[in-house]
Parts: C-alpha cells; structure tokens; sequence
C-alpha cells in the first residue's frame, strides 16, 4: 500500500492522526484516495494551517469535513458537539446549555451514525423526569474535546462506510502512538466559571493528560489519555404541561354556571363559532442546580513486529455522572374561568388568563422538589491487525466489543419527584403577553381552618401530596468484526470487505408511586423544619419582565424529603414498582462492500471517480416482557393511574430487511483554480427503538370521559416490522480558489427519502382495561347531580361516585376529604376503555435540499482572517398550524438554516478567535401533546478564545461560551403558547497546557 508522507510538524501529526493505523475504515486505512477525500480544519499557527486546509478541501474528492484535535482544542468548546456546529450543514441541540447531539442538513440526531476509529458506537440515555429511554442518538456530552484527535463528518454515503446516517456518518478518531514517535506528553488545567451556578463551587476544575511513547525501533508503543472535568450550574425555567387546542362551540370548558357558582366567563375578543383556539393544563416556574462530573480515559497499545504488519489494541472509556436539585412551582387550570382575554391570531390563545375558585374553598399551589442522579458509562475494546502483503496489496482485519449504559445511581431510581402543595389559592391567573408567562395568585390562607392564616406563605402551609419514584435504564452492546482488503493499480485502487454488526439495546422504565398527604394536601406543616428553603422564584429570572406577579416557591432535597416520607407514612423509599418497559431490540446485520476509485486527466484537467457498492442484510427481534396493567384508578377529579398487576407477558416479533448501497463521487477541475463536484449515494436510518417496541403503553384520561371537551385516555404502540428510511442523496458544488488561504465555495444538496415513519391512529381497548367514569355509576351520578342542581365538574363527579359507592353523603365531607379517603376501580359493569392509540408505519416520504455557502479570506500580511458559512435547509412537507387537533399530521422536524462566521488574529505567540452561530426556529416535535406542534425559537452564541504561548512547551488561554447570555425558548402554535423556557448563562475558563 502507498503511503503519504509528510514531514513532523503540528499539522501533519493532525493529519497522521486523521489517517492513522492504515486499515481502509475511516479510521485505520486511508489510502492516497482518502488522504483526498477528507477536509481537514486544523489550526497550529492559522494562517499556514489554513493554507493547508484549504489545499487538502481543493484537492479533496467527495463530501468530507474533519476538524483536528489542535482546532478543538483552539475553539472554546466544551465537547465535540460544540466543535462540529462550526461545519457547514451541522447544527446542534443543547443540554443544561452545551452541546449534546448533532443534527446534519436537517436530520437530526437519530438519523446520524457516530462511529469511534471507523466502529459503529452504541448509545444510551434517559428521558429527563422518567420516561422510557428510546435513543438511537449519540450524545457528545459524554466526551471531552480534549480527549479526541480528530472528527471526520461524511455528509454522503461511502460504501466502505458503516450505514446508520441519512444525515451523515460522524467518526471519532483516537490517537496512536507509533504515529508520534519517541515519547510525547502534554497536561492542561482550567479553572472554570459558570455564571448560571446558585449553590454549587464558583470554580471547577478540568484536567487533562496525554502519555506517549515509542521505542527507539518503533515496534512498540504505548499511549494513555485522560480527563476530568465538574462542572457546577443551575438554569431557571417555565412550561406548560398541555395546550388543548379545539373548534369554539360557544361555550369554555368549567365556566362558571348561575346561581350556583356566580358571574359567567367574561370573554374579550374571542374566537368565532368554529374558529380554533387553545387552552393551557398548567404553567410551572422551575429552579435547578446540577453538579456533573465526566471522565475520559484511553489507552491504546500498538505492536509492529515487521514493517508489513502492524497492530493495534484499545480500549476507550467515558463516564459522566449527573446531578439535579430541582423545585417547582405550579398552578393548574382546572376551576370557574372567569375572564379570558384572547389574541389576534388565526389559532387564538387566551394571553390574559383568570380563575375564580368561588364558592370552592382555596386550591392548592402546586409545589415540589425533585431529584435526578444518573450515570452514563461507554467503554469500547478493539484490536485491529493491518497486513501489506504485497506494494500492491493490504489486508486488514478490524473488531470490536463496544457497550453504553445510561442507569439511576441511587435506590430511588433515576428521576424522584416529591409532590406538595399549599391551599391558598382562591383564584389565580397568567399574563402570556411577554416571553416568560407570569402567573398570578390571588392567596387566601384564612378560608380553610388548618392554615394559620398569616397571609403569608410559609412551611406551615405546605403538607405533601403524591411521591413518584421513577426508574429507568438503557443498556446498549455493539459488536463489530470486519476484514477488507485494498489493491493498488498505478491510477487506481479497488478497496472491498465483508462485516458483521450485533446490536442489543434493552430498556427499563417503571414507577412507584406513593400516596403522603394526597392530591388534596391533607396534613399542611407537616414537613419537618429546615428540610424546606424559601426561595424567590421570579427573582431568579434576570432577563425577563415579571410584572409583580407571584413567586414564593420552596427548594430542598427531594431524596431528604423521601426517605421522611417513607418512615412517616410507612412505605420503602425504593423504585421497586412493576416495569411499564422491559424491552429489548435486537439486529444482526451482515454486509459486503466493493470500492473502486480512478485518477485521470481529461482535455488536460485533472479529475478522480469514486464508485462502490455496499450490500446489506439486517435481522431484528423485538421483544418486551412486561407487568400487565390490571386497572386504570379514578383517584381524584382528573387524577388517573395505571396500576398494575403481578402477571407477566412476553410479545415478541421478528423482522428481516435487505439493501443495496450504491455510491458515485466525481470532481473536476473546470477552470483554473476554479472545480466543480457531483456525488450521489443512498443511505439509510433506521427506526427509534420505542417506535420497534412490541407492547403497548398505556395512560389514563385527562378527565372523566363523561364530561364535553375531556382528553382521552392515550396509548403508544411500536411496530417491530418498520424498515429504515432510504434516501437518494445528491450533491453539486462549485469552489473557486483565489489565494493559498482563501476561496469561496457554494454547493447544493437533495435528499429524496422515502420510508419515513408517520404515524397511523387508532382508537381500542388494551389489556381489558374498563373505564370507571362512564359506567353506570358515573350516569348515575351525573343524574343525581343534575336533580340537586349541582354543575357537571370533575369534582363533583368524583365525589359523588365515591360516596354513592361508599354509603356517605355527598356533602358529608369536603372534595379534598373525599379524595384523601376514596379511590374509585373501574369494575365489571363498566365499559372497556377507549384509548386512542398512535402506530408507527412506514407510510411517508420527503424532500429536503438547501444551500451550503462558504467563504474564508485572509487579509495579506496583517494577521486578520475570517471563515463564514451559511445552510440553508428546506422540506416541503411542514406542519400546518391551522389544522384540528383530530388530524394527525406527518411533518418534518429538525430542518433549519444555520450560519457560523469566525473572526481570527494571530502573529507568532498570539491567536484569538471570537466565534458567532446562529440556527434558525425549527420544528421539534409534531405531537408534544396530542398532535400540538414544539417550536424551538432561533438561537445565537458568541464565543471567543485568546492563547498567549508563553514558551515553547507552555501556553495560557482564556475562553468564554455564550457570551451574551442567550436564553432558549421553544412555543406551540404561536409564540404565546410557551412551552419550555429556559435562562442561560455564560461560561468562562482560564487555563495553561504544558507539552514536550
């Protein structure tokens, strides 16, 4: 096999790196053909290190972007997912405000394969607050920048490629010391700052190492790196649980009834008679403080016994342990309207909102407190062996064993909430005219005798209501086995293999829920003192106007809290509860693939071809073993829990697939520094692991079936007979060279997909499961109400079937006493439940195309320069706002424009770069609540970095993330239908590398 060889500077060790360990995978084999297809961004001295980039992308053939260890490490980038945004056509989502997964020309992260030294990578992770864990998505929190070499983006399909990513196949390259010889070390530190933090230290440490050495023969080698880093922070933030969008009949859903409850609903500029509007369940303000700590190892040990014959055996290993203290404070929207002031829109949403409790005693303001503790742990073993067994011919065999695991790191589970509440609110309202809602209360402590009547909210008035433990897991195994081989003709090269890819991905998701004071808040003071800290909620928003409204919450451990709970009302604080999830999905898949690449001159203008096919066979099996739900319980007015039983169930499905994988890349060079590119290729994704799952999930109704306007019960199903999404890729670009370190470049790409997963709605009955509020003692109890000319509300309903069934009168106690006391089962005489369920097919197909644009200059000898960059990306299947909630709509999310522009200065001991991103709003969800679209708000960030080389071996920077302190946002239908709201801050480090 030919070889590049270049001399020993900081660029060509990036580049080595880039191509290292010579097998013909991404990682371990490029030959002269892929040493051209790959773009390299590396940064040691940026103006020769753009010179050079801008050479290899000139020369490069395909569509190939890499960034080098030394452009991380320039960049003030906290992970690889904050690194890759400054690609064109790459865009990220944020966690806790950095980085976390990665979106390519609109498809995001489930759509994208990250391999580690060319091997396929599992992936785990939880839902935050409970859930069932579904991911197929990488999440790049889990590495340090620090630890990675280098990251390769193919944006079109290869056939010496593993399959996995419509939007790209993302590789993550590890170092090798016998491409560094002699010994080799570097250690860094920062001290970091987040401005976000509340409680946690002001400055954490991040530490960093690398360990290289060679013998003298260069026949064995040994390389060790690691870091750690903790990170203290804390965000506040608002949402709302619900919108309930529906057709205007005339009338609003618990408006108040004469006599008995007072005034009508007042109702300024409200929707015509069929005209769509929305409703909110809930608004929340929430307060959290996270710690996390992350470690990265590598160790990696390389044996050349004969110059034809190298290998190579790592191990690679990530830890990230998480923590969250959270509290909330909540008002739910379930009592007597009585004004509604709505907007102008076409879907109209009330933007000053208020309730009267009237004659009803004061509700409870919803408080709790909640605790997340997770650990997600990847480690990764390979070997590789590389023959030459000819000039001509290389063999190269390549395994690995790989695992991820995402699992609580306490007794409780993964995610505790400790429910409580205060009975103060007599009426309560929200002004959803600004960005952050601002809710109103109208406090009341003297109506009810167990409060003290103080007009003040304190410990005294809060008392416990609901404890759920919820518990889940996710455990991933991957292993890889591979041997390809290259022969090399004298313009030519021909690269072929066979692989085979095991995958088991299994699932765990329960919860355990308790019963303390229940949803009525019966024993208020009872939490004992100092477990609670008053906090000023909306005072904790900097950057937001909230107009006086009312903001008392409390914080404290929700574990402290727990544990109290379990010795005063006598239960174990352990998520032990039945599993709603127990699955697991399986796939086998085997594949064959050829390659022939070709170098010629045509008319006297220099092109390269690259043609390949790869075949592909993939088995699967899911299966779920599950606890069968054996009642849907009525345990207040629109309290619903599924219980379940001891009996267990397998379902279990098979399912087989085939494809064939061509790819095409063809560049030539037109004019005079002036080439022009076309590549084609099909690739594919396949499906979440929620949408292959075998078993039905289950959820109770928003409110008695009975009652106008209530939710229903809902149910999810998967299908493990879905297929991937296949899609037609085509690239076009044009790239004009002007000078050594500068050129404009605009390309065009389409991506016909077909497969894609929409959903199909279906309304039955699962697992015989009967509906306690529309049998005959709901009717019955609908009737008595009516002859007593009491208003049809879920309270009243509730109470009444609970005493009837119990041989009490109705107003023998209050509604929180009959909640406190009462629970109502569903029982032979009532109907089987209807749940309106949502079945994954393949039934979809999709465009998306869009623009990359690029320019990058360097302005003479002045040391100033700058890149810019500019995506645009376009489908044409969108979500239709105006449409009825009825209608369960397919549309494409994640697509978005994005745009980066860097500005640089360097002379010979200093650089600085100061770095803007922007991505436009884009759809996120097309279903949060019932068919209600998420819309993330456009988001930009500036960030700098200045480094100061102090010597030879040391240097010193300083680096700032998010400067400006943008906040993230995310509505429904309209902007004034918050759903998530999240204040930012921003992040600064101060740090030194020592290297020899």
């Amino acid at each position: 096999m030919k070889h590049q060889i270049f001399s020993k500077t900081k660029l060509a060790t990036s580049l080595s790196l880039i191509l290292s360990a010579a097998s013909f995978t991404p990682a371990y084999a490029a030959d002269e053909k892929s040493v051209e297809d790959i773009e390299v961004i590396a940064v040691t001295g940026m103006r020769s290190s753009i010179k050079e980039s801008t050479r290899l992308k000139r020369d490069s053939a395909g569509v190939v972007d890499a960034i080098s260890a030394e452009d991380i490490g320039k960049f003030p980038d906290t992970n690889l997912a904050e690194s890759l945004q400054r690609i064109t056509g790459v865009s990220i989502n944020r966690s806790n405000g950095e980085g976390s997964q990665v979106t390519v020309r609109g498809f995001g992260p489930n759509f994208n394969m990250v391999t580690l030294n060319g091997r396929a990578m599992p992936a785990a992770s939880l839902p935050g607050g409970g859930g069932s864990p579904n991911s197929r998505a990488f999440d790049f929190a889990n590495l340090a920048s620090d630890s990675i070499k280098s990251v390769e983006v193919y944006k079109t399909g290869k056939a010496n490629i593993a399959t996995g990513g419509i939007g790209a196949t993302i590789n993550i390259n590890t170092s090798k010391p016998l491409d560094n010889p002699g010994l080799q070390a570097s250690f860094g530190a920062k001290a970091q700052h987040d401005t976000t933090n509340r409680v946690g230290d002001d400055v954490t440490p991040e530490v960093s190492g690398l360990l290289s050495w060679t013998d003298e023969e260069e026949v064995f080698g040994v390389s060790v790196t690691a870091s750690m880093q903790k990170r203290s922070s804390g965000t506040v933030g608002a949402y709302t649980n619900q919108w309930r969008t529906s057709e205007f009949d005339g009338s609003i859903a618990q408006q108040p009834t004469e006599p008995e409850s007072g005034a009508p609903v007042i109702i300024n500029n409200g929707p015509a008679i069929g005209q769509m509007y929305s409703m909110p369940s809930d608004l929340r303000y929430t307060i959290a403080d996270r710690e996390r700590t992350r470690t990265n190892a590598q160790f990696t040990f390389q044996f050349r016994p004969a110059d034809s014959i190298t290998t190579t055996l790592d191990y690679t290993y990530s830890k990230q342990d998480l923590n969250e203290q959270r509290a909330e404070q909540s008002i739910w929207m379930d009592t007597y309207k009585s004004s509604l002031t709505f907007d102008d829109n076409t879907v109209k949403t009330p933007v000053l909102y208020n309730e009267e409790r009237r004659e009803q005693l004061p509700r409870d303001l919803g408080l709790a407190v909640q605790e997340l503790n997770q650990v997600n742990e990847n480690k990764s073993i390979g070997f590789n062996l590389e023959y030459e067994a000819s000039d001509y011919l290389t063999i190269v065999f390549d395994a690995h064993d790989s695992s991820s695991e995402a699992a609580p790191d306490a007794g409780y589970g993964s995610w505790v909430n400790f429910g409580m509440g205060a009975n103060i609110a007599k009426g309560q309202g929200v002004d959803y005219t600004t960005k952050l809602p601002t809710m109103y209360v109208d406090f009341d402590d003297c109506a009810r005798t167990n409060l003290n009547c103080n007009n003040t909210l304190d410990a005294s008035d809060v008392g416990s209501s609901i404890l759920d433990m919820n518990y889940a897991s996710q455990r991933t195994d991957i292993t890889q086995v591979r041997l390809e081989a290259q022969y090399d003709f004298e313009d030519s090269s021909i690269n072929f293999g066979i692989e085979s890819r095991s995958m088991e991905s299994h699932s765990l998701q329960s919860l355990t829920r308790h019963t303390m004071g229940n949803w009525g808040v019966e024993n208020p003071g009872e939490i004992p003192d100092g477990y609670l800290t008053p906090v000023d909620m909306l005072a904790e928003f900097d950057d937001f106007d909230t107009n006086g409204g009312f903001s008392q919450g409390f914080t404290g451990s929700a574990s402290q809290l727990g544990k109290w709970a379990a010795g005063e009302y006598g239960f174990d604080f352990a998520a032990d509860g039945a599993y709603a999830t127990n699955r697991t999905i399986k796939e086998d898949i085997t594949a064959a693939f050829a390659q022939y690449s070709y170098s010629g001159d045509f008319n006297g203008r220099a092109y390269n071809i690259i043609a390949g096919l790869r075949y592909e066979k993939t088995d699967s099996t899911s299966t779920a073993n599950i606890d069968l739900p054996n009642a849907v319980a009525w345990e207040g007015n629109n309290d619903f829990n599924v219980r379940y039983g001891s009996d267990k169930e397998n379902f279990s499905l098979d399912n087989s697939y085939n494809h064939l994988l061509p790819n095409l890349d063809f560049d030539i060079e037109v004019v005079d520094d002036v080439k022009a590119r076309f590549s084609y290729s099909k690739t594919i994704a396949r499906p979440t692991y929620n949408d292959l799952s075998s078993a039905a999930t289950v959820s109770g109704p928003g409110a008695p079936t009975l009652i106008p306007g209530a939710s229903p019960a809902t149910a999810s199903t998967g299908n493990p007979s879905l297929i991937p999404l296949e899609s037609d890729n085509i690239d076009l670009s044009l790239e004009w060279y002007f000078d050594d370190t500068s050129y404009i470049s605009a390309g065009y790409y389409q991506k016909n997909v077909e497969n894609f997963i929409g959903i199909e709605p279906v309304t039955q009955n699962f697992y015989g499961l009967r509906d306690a509020t529309s049998g005959p003692r709901a009717q019955a109890a609908i009737a008595e109400l009516e002859s007593m000319g009491l208003p049809i509300t879920d309270s009243n309903l509730f109470q009444m079937v609970a005493a009837t069934e119990n041989g009490v009168a109705f107003d023998s106690m209050s509604y929180e006493e009959f909640e406190a006391a009462y629970d109502v089962l569903p029982n032979s005489d009532d109907p089987l439940m209807d749940f309106v369920g949502q079945t994954p097919v393949n039934n979809k197909e999709a465009k998306i195309d869009g623009f990359e644009l690029a320019v990058q200059h360097f302005f003479g000898e002045t040391g100033f320069g700058f890149q810019a960059n500019y995506t645009t990306v376009n489908g044409d299947i969108g979500f239709d706002v105006n449409a009825p909630t009825s209608v369960t709509q397919f549309a494409l999310v994640g697509l978005s424009d994005t745009a980066n522009l860097v500005l640089m200065y360097e002379n010979d001991d200093f650089q600085a770069r100061i770095a803007y991103n922007w991505r436009d709003d884009f759809l996120a969800n097309g279903a949060r609540y019932q068919n209600e679209p998420e819309f993330i708000e456009s988001y930009s960030q500036i960030d700098f970095n200045v480094s100061y080389n102090v010597n030879e071996q040391l240097s010193v920077f300083f680096e700032g993330i998010n400067i400006t302190e943008e906040n993230s946002r995310s509505h429904g239908r309209t902007t004034a239908q918050m759903w998530n709201l999240e204040q930012l801050g921003a992040r600064y480090a101060l740090g030194a590398r020592y290297s020899f």
